[in-house]
């Protein structure tokens, strides 16, 4: 084994990607001392996103000043890769994320506009590639705020403009987007999405996402009715239709507000992380790739990482091996995909609250044992391919 390409996903509410990937390298190593590991972490969009990528390429993390989610002033940053394409990656959640919200949760109050300011100082920067992760947010307000701060215009029944908020999106009477800061207008925006959640209804922003962030069932009916208000308003004056657009409903109706007032493509994650890392051009000689999450199903190939992970291994003749938390009875067609095999890390049937203690552990045995495995056979077969 001379090189092996890591690619895991986190395992949710265990190990995060990097640490996945710290397991899996630590473990090729005392196997195959010479062997060439090229780590690339993966996160979805939320919390860790910005570090990722970071990780993967190299770049610089660039601190800023900006509002948080209640508009109070506060610390953040985003991530300027060395892609050599003056690229920006920013997480919503590194302003207007739940956890910065913590005791005072209130979807009717939160604001987006942190995130505008951050896509502001981008551009300042001269990025014009600008990539937005949508999750982990304690917003709903379709985005309003991120593009009040980019220079739109929202007016109420009064005449008079003011900053929506998801309570008070019901309110919009008109949107002005003509004061929209131009350097948009050069510059591709790409929204990390991996959900289909349309921007209202029963599987909306509101009703899905809502509860999480602190709303109560009158208060999902309310946001919910502000996000199709806000809906009809922007097809009125911006001719655009969201409303059945799939991954809206992201980040409480961000990634309608995404495409809507920047002309962002929303995008699985997985494939917007292998395009900017250049995934195609890193795997070239592999041996094998090694990819993971907490839990294989057959949602694992719609879309996420092992099934983005997979169509390249196929195309290329990589082996591709999946070491997961856990692997449910029902995966599909994991191995027609481009999987080669697939390996749970759990090695008793225990509850997760309880596997969770012993998940380094676990992963780590459990790389042991799949190395020792290629190791016998690559030594009997010379290095023959498996």
């Amino acid at each position: 084994m001379k090189k092996v390409v890591l690619i895991p996903d986190s395992f949710k509410g265990t190990l995060s990607s990097a640490k996945v990937c710290e397991i899996m390298s630590k473990c090729i190593h005392n196997k195959f001392p010479d062997c060439e590991i090229v780590q690339i972490p993966v996160a979805d969009g939320g919390e860790g996103t910005v570090d990722c990528f970071l990780q993967a390429v190299g770049g610089q993390k660039r601190s800023v000043t900006v509002c948080g989610p209640f508009m109070e002033r506060m610390e953040s940053f985003y991530g300027i890769p060395d892609t050599g394409d003056k690229t920006a990656v920013i997480e919503m959640a590194a302003c207007a994320g739940l956890p910065l919200a913590e005791g005072r949760e209130n979807p009717e109050l939160t604001s987006t506009y942190g995130v505008g300011e951050l896509i502001a100082d981008a551009l300042e920067q001269g990025c014009r590639n600008i990539i937005i992760g949508l999750g982990g947010s304690s917003t709903n307000d379709g985005g309003c705020g991120m593009a009040a701060a980019l220079g739109a215009k929202f007016y109420g029944e009064d005449g008079e403009a003011f900053l929506p908020v998801g309570g008070t999106l019901k309110n919009i009477k008109r949107i002005d987007i003509s004061g929209l800061d131009r350097r948009l207008k050069q510059t591709c925006i790409t929204a990390m999405c991996d959900i289909d959640n349309p921007l209202y209804g029963a599987n909306g922003a509101a009703f899905i996402f809502g509860p999480q962030k602190g709303a109560d069932p009158a208060m999902v009916n309310r946001l919910d009715a502000g996000l199709r208000c806000l809906s009809r308003q922007i097809l009125t004056d911006l001719g655009t239709d969201v409303s059945e657009l799939p991954g809206a409903g992201a980040a409480g109706g961000m990634g309608g507000g995404a495409a809507a007032f920047l002309h962002a493509r929303l995008c699985p994650g997985i494939e917007v992380v292998l395009e900017t890392v250049r995934f195609e051009e890193r795997i070239e000689g592999a041996d094998v790739i090694f990819t993971g999450e907490g839990r294989l199903d057959y949602q694992s190939l719609m879309g996420k990482v092992v099934g983005g992970v997979a169509k390249y291994a196929k195309r290329d003749g990589i082996p591709l091996i999946v070491v997961a938390g856990s692997i449910d009875e029902r995966t599909g067609d994991i191995y027609g995909s481009g999987v080669s095999a697939a390996f749970s890390i759990t090695r008793m049937p225990v509850p997760f609250k309880e596997a969770r203690k012993s998940s380094e552990e676990n992963l780590e045995r459990t790389m042991e044992d799949i190395l020792r495995l290629w190791k016998v056979i690559d030594e009997e077969y010379a290095g023959a391919p498996l």
